[in-house]
Order: C-alpha cells, then structure tokens, then sequence
C-alpha cells in the first residue's frame, strides 16, 4: 500500500479507528452511561468528514490497483450519506433515551454502517464492492432488532437478516458468473470484456443477478418485501436511518456497477431497470394507500419514490445519472423533515404511528402541521416545490433517452401516489374529532422539521445549487 493509497481511504480509515475505539471505549467506561456522548461525538465527526470530503481535492484516484475509486460522484453520495446518517443520530437521542433504548453500541453500528456505505460509493471492483455491502447489512440488521424486548423489532431484525442473505447470495452468484466469463473482477475489467453494444450470454446472467442483488437493496420491486415489516418493526429513528443513508448508498453504488462495469451495453440493462422502475412506482403508490401505520405508509413511499429514482437511471446517460443523484438528495431532505414530524407524534408519552391519530392535528400545533402539509406536498410532486423539480428532472431524462413511455407511467403512479399524501393533509386539518396528540417540546425535532420543510419552499430558487456538483459527479461517472 503506497501513501497515495492510504490518503485516498484515509476518511474511511478515521472512521473505522473512531469505530473501534469508540467500542472499547464505551466497554470499559460505562456501557451505555457513555452513549449519549457518543452519539454526539459520532455525529459530529460525521458532519467533520462531510465537510472533508466534500471539500478536499485529489479527487479522481483509483486506490488499491483499481478496488477503490475516489471521484467526485462516490463524493457527492458520500456527503449525502454523512450529513443524512448525522441528522438521524441527533434526531433519535432523546426519543432513543426516553425508551431506554440507547445502547452505546448504537452508534458505534451506525457508524460502522456508514463506513460500509461509503466504501459501496467507491467501490472498483466486485470484492470491494461485497466487502461494503456486508459490512452495512450487518450492522444494519442489528439495529433493526435494537428493541429487544419487542417481538415485532426481533422480527424485523430476523426478516431482514433472512432476505438480505438471499439478496447477497444472488449477488454473489452474480459475480461469479460475471469473474467467470469476464476473467476479472475489476469493473475496469469488466468493461472492457463486455464490449460495446454486444455482450456473452454468461456475463448477461451475472448482469441480471447482480441487478436482483441490488434491488433489494434498494427496496425495487418485486423485491421489496422486507421493507414494510422492518419499516414497521424497528424502532423509529432506526427506520428514519433506514430510508436515507442505505438508500443512497444503495442506489449510488447500483448506479456504479452499471456505468463503470456495464456501461458499454447499455441496451442491455436498461429496460430492466425501466421494468423496475415501473413496478416500484406503482407497487408503492397502490400499496401505500390502504395503509394505517404511518411506518408502513413510508416504506412502501420509499418504494414508491425508489422506482422514480431508477427512472433516471434507466435512462443510462450523464444527465440520467445527474437526475437521480438530485431526486436522492431531495428525497433524503424530506425523508428527514417527516420521520421528524412522526417522532414528535405521541400520546400520554407514548408513540404513536396510527395516522388517524392526525385527526385535526392542525388546531393545537398548526406550525408543526404546516410544515408537514410542506413535506406532503412535496413528496407528492406538487408544484412549486422542491419535489416537484425532482420528479422534473428524471422525467425530462427518461424523455430525452427515448423512454417516453416510462414518463407518461411516472406521472400516472405519481398522480396515483398523491392521494395518501394528501390523505394526510385532509386528517390534519379537516378530520374528525378524537383525542389530541400531546403538544411536543422537542427543539431537535422541531428544528429537523422546520428547516426540511424550508428547503422545500427556499430551494425552488436554485436548489441550493446541487445541480452543478451532481452534474460533476455524473459527468466523472458516465465518461
């Protein structure tokens, strides 16, 4: 390992030493005493390193022989993964605490997760890119199950563990194929084996398993069917960790392997993802509206809002993958302001999920109801706001690489998708009688809301200039 080697991974090597440290630490200086302190120690070296990353030059390495790729598209993602996972840590201390459910080793999991991620992002090869997605799915499958005194957590922990190993069996049959007729495991490789327009008939079933992997991943249907009961069985701040960070990292790394790997063959992969993309839209946005936990009704939004994403990256050009690293970024925003809104939701001091509870929830906290009317609003697509330019941009990508028929399917699931958003807004403000939410006096909280809900608003103006750093990124990617 040369110095340039070491330098390019230096932000994951901080990270993995303050991981381990941090375990030793917290074992021998209190256990869980010492966990409020570090979730905010962890929180703010994520911040640190999102500034790091997001500002340091250099990018453009390839370390390790090929293994890790330091350009400024696994950058982009990985200040979305950093800042994301940092809000939700501070987000969940004091609903975390109140439970007793803040284990020192919380932290230390979310951080180890995060290191998975960010090396999923930069991944060169297919080793490198197995290695980070276990190490994010294991960490993640314990967090899931982190309310140990609760069948429903163990259940989704066990769920996720069951179906994320298949998951990785059929990526790992993927790329054996893939090695197998490629005679490489570098994407470097890959490419260059795969040839341009054409494509073996052995290295087009690894293409189709590693898909079906990642997939899953990425909650596509039709393989989507872990999500809604670990949406709904893990605690809350895990399930709000659950729909941002993994989902970027998920999708970034998905977009990766196409483009670095596959990227000459487009044609090949690229009705796939259409399909995808089409059944995640619709699947989400007809399942999600019989919904009665607002839990479930997230993750099958996730869903929802995940075949959007595909969207752009079924189009399979620079501007495709431009758009879906803004719907993603957009998407986290307002997936942090409602699991805000949603942790803030309790009764005598108890959670509650149920969304009837909203009934005229607006005429004893009209503020905190308006900035959700804001995120719903938003997360429906409805002009002018910052949701709105998201779906925008992946329709004019999937127009401009002839996949007209995709978009005209886009806005029909989001037309669909709309009703239990504003199924939401109706209870808030037009519902029947029943039984008040408590009045929360969380500043976190409404601090997490009210900002998310101001960036949907503020952020039509140019928003918040991204589109010049994901043009960046997507242009590094797709050469």
């Amino acid at each position: 390992m040369s110095s340039a080697d070491f330098s390019t991974i230096l932000p994951e090597f901080l990270l993995a030493l303050y991981a381990l440290g941090a375990l030793l630490f917290g074992a021998y200086a209190g256990k869980d005493r010492r966990a409020s302190m570090l979730l905010w120690v962890t929180a703010g070296l994520f911040v640190a390193l999102a500034f790091w990353v997001g500002v340091s030059g250099h990018a453009g390495r390839a370390a390790f022989g090929g293994l890790f790729i330091d350009d400024a598209f696994s950058r982009f993602a990985k200040v979305m993964i950093l800042i994301s996972a940092a809000v939700v840590l501070v987000m969940s201390e004091e609903y975390m605490s109140r439970r007793d459910l803040l284990r020192f080793e919380y932290p230390i999991l979310v951080a180890l997760g995060v290191i998975g991620m960010m090396v999923m992002v930069s991944a060169g090869d297919l080793m490198t890119l197995y290695m980070g997605l276990e190490l994010q799915s294991l960490s993640l499958y314990v967090v899931a199950s982190l309310r140990r005194n609760s069948i429903r957590s163990t259940e989704a922990g066990l769920k996720y563990f069951v179906l994320g190993a298949l998951s990785s069996g059929l990526l790992l049959y993927g790329a054996s194929l893939t090695y197998g007729f490629a005679g490489t495991t570098l994407f470097s490789g890959i490419i260059a084996a795969a040839g341009e327009g054409t494509i073996s008939l052995g290295l087009l079933f690894g293409l189709v398993f590693i898909a079906a992997g990642l997939a899953f991943k990425v909650s596509a249907a039709p393989f989507h069917m872990w999500t809604p009961d670990v949406y709904e069985g893990s605690p809350t701040p895990v399930t709000a960790f659950f729909a941002t960070a993994p989902k970027v990292a998920a999708m970034s790394l998905f977009a990766r392997v196409l483009h670095d790997a596959f990227g000459g063959v487009v044609s090949d992969w690229q009705q796939v993802i259409a399909v995808l993309s089409v059944a995640s839209m619709f699947l989400g946005a007809v399942a999600a509206i019989g919904q009665r936990d607002i839990k479930r009704l997230m993750a099958y939004s996730s869903i929802n809002h995940m075949g959007f994403a595909l969207m752009g990256l079924a189009a399979g050009t620079a501007f495709g993958v431009q758009a879906m690293l803004i719907y993603l970024a957009i998407y986290v925003t307002m997936n942090i302001g409602t699991f805000a809104f949603i942790l803030g939701m309790e009764k005598d001091g108890k959670p509650v999920v149920e969304i009837d509870a909203l009934n005229l929830y607006a005429r004893n906290e009209p503020t905190r109801a308006l900035a959700m009317l804001v995120l719903m609003f938003s997360m429906a697509g409805v002009p002018p706001l910052v949701g709105f330019f998201a779906k925008y941009y992946v329709l004019t990508a999937a127009v401009g690489a002839d996949l007209g028929w995709l978009a005209v399917l886009g806005v029909v699931a989001s037309a669909i998708a709309a009703y239990y958003y504003l199924r939401i807004v109706y209870l808030m403000y037009f519902g029947t009688e029943s039984d008040a939410l408590d009045s929360t006096s969380q500043p976190v909280l409404w601090g997490v809301l009210m900002v998310s809900a101001l960036i949907m608003v503020v952020g039509v103006v140019n928003l918040f200039g991204i589109e010049g750093p994901a043009a960046a990124a997507a242009s590094a990617l797709v050469e």
